[in-house]
């Protein structure tokens, strides 16, 4: 039998569109090894690491007359090389060009009628790099069946792991007749299956909220902050089909000389920079900032010690933007945070995540889920910071320098923050509306100067 995706992935499909595409990003930059890193070694590279993820080589099918929620089959017509791709920047390709092809890269739509992921080894960086950018659709990646594709090709060692090879024959495509009585086998035993179906289908994640919500216990914190909403501004506006992309570098030492002193996490910090980098943005537009002035984020956080491994709390954060003293603002933050976890406010925006179907899997995907639906009313931007490995990475022995990510943008929303810890530095992605935030790239040397005057402040 298919293997059918959850409602939570099918919502994805359902509600992608050519100003929403549904896809994470990834940009990792590597240097070369003394035996070289080009197209030929990442492609063979990734075809050993495939049976790892064996959903890369599935497309999904649709059941006629949307019965049932679509399906996971194999592509009989699987090309490789149509995902792996090769691009290069003119020598010596700036940061500048790298990020303007990334953006360029990340504004198309990827193609359903086959697996829903690219790879991308870009070469002609300066200094002898490469960078290898990568787009993997929401449905797919749920951090545990199916992982980045990034994640498998990375080694702990210069010497890649051996990966038994595996011979792949696609199993036989289910005919359209065999989904249906699939699907009506399903209705069979579950009745409201059908119903539930055709909602999902034609219903948007709003009126799926509004319809749960009467039927389920414990959420009235939810309900509460949906009604309050979040601040207007120039994050949020209609946005167009083509974006942006900037980075910042900064260091983690630094979060952590500012833990020492105030207390508090790195994920405090981070937001405190973030709100500084903010505050300077929106003045450099002219816009009206006062000491009440905020911007809502919402905040999906991955901690790191637990018994299990990691887990994934989810807070509706106000940054205080309007707070001129760098030191305040982390105190603001501070208080903020361990508010939502002493008090358990927390469980709201879970809870808002859950209404929509957009349950917390992991990292950053779990910030480009929980922002799908919900952007407009209740905040004005996402913001997911993952805690990384602390250690070098390689593919195929090219060490791994750099790695930023893309989270994608939900409507109406102008901008989205990605923020990975690895090796030492803390690195910012920042993906825009290409029309509404023409100046994104000012924005992240904002946010390189705000840490500047936060670790400034504390020193004093």
């Amino acid at each position: 039998m298919p293997d059918r995706l959850s409602a939570l992935d099918a919502s994805f499909l359902y509600l992608e569109d050519p100003m929403t595409p549904m896809h994470l990003g990834g940009v990792s930059i590597f240097r070369k090894p003394r035996s070289g890193f080009d197209y030929d070694r990442l492609l063979g590279l990734i075809e050993e690491r495939l049976p790892l993820v064996p959903r890369y080589r599935q497309k999904v099918m649709q059941v006629p007359a949307r019965l049932a929620r679509p399906v996971w089959v194999d592509d009989p017509d699987f090309d490789l090389t149509y995902h792996v791709r090769r691009s290069a920047l003119p020598k010596p390709g700036s940061e500048e060009q790298l990020n303007e092809l990334v953006a360029r890269l990340m504004s198309r739509q990827l193609d359903h009628t086959r697996p829903l992921w690219e790879a991308y080894l870009v070469e002609g960086l300066a200094g002898g790099r490469v960078a290898v950018v990568t787009k993997t659709h929401n449905a797919m990646v749920d951090g545990i069946a199916a992982p980045d594709i990034t994640q498998v090709i990375l080694d702990v060692t210069a010497t890649p792991r051996k990966t038994p090879e595996e011979l792949w024959m696609p199993h036989p495509q289910p005919s359209g007749a065999q989904l249906v009585l699939e699907a009506v086998a399903e209705v069979v035993q579950r009745p409201g299956e059908l119903l539930e179906n055709v909602h999902a289908a034609a219903l948007d994640a709003a009126a799926t909220v509004r319809k749960v919500t009467d039927a389920v216990g414990g959420l009235a914190s939810a309900v509460t902050t949906a009604a309050r909403p979040a601040p207007s501004g120039p994050l949020n506006v209609r946005i167009s089909t083509q974006r942006r992309y900037a980075v910042a570098r900064t260091r983690l030492e630094e979060y952590r000389a500012v833990r020492r002193k105030h207390g508090g996490t790195v994920n405090d910090g981070v937001l405190a920079v973030i709100s500084g980098a903010l505050r300077n943005w929106l003045l450099s537009r002219g816009e009206a900032v006062t000491s009440s002035t905020t911007i809502r984020a919402m905040v999906p956080v991955s901690v790191l010690g637990t018994d299990t491994g990691n887990s994934v709390s989810s807070y509706l954060v106000d940054l205080p933007v309007g707070e001129p003293n760098p030191v305040v603002r982390l105190h603001h933050v501070s208080h903020a945070m361990r508010a939502h976890s002493e008090s358990g406010q927390s469980v709201a925006a879970e809870a808002l995540v859950r209404l929509s179907g957009f349950a917390p899997p992991t990292l950053h995907a779990l910030g480009a889920r929980a922002a799908s639906s919900f952007s407009k009313r209740i905040f004005n931007l996402v913001v997911t910071n993952v805690p990384g490995p602390q250690v070098p990475l390689y593919a195929a022995g090219a060490k791994m320098m750099e790695m930023f990510p893309v989270v994608p943008l939900a409507m109406n929303q102008a901008l989205s923050i990605g923020v990975t810890s690895y090796d030492g530095g803390v690195y910012f992605g920042l993906n825009a509306d290409r029309d509404a935030m023409s100046d994104a790239d000012v924005l992240a040397g904002m946010v390189e100067e705000s840490l500047e005057e936060l670790v400034g402040a504390v020193s004093v």
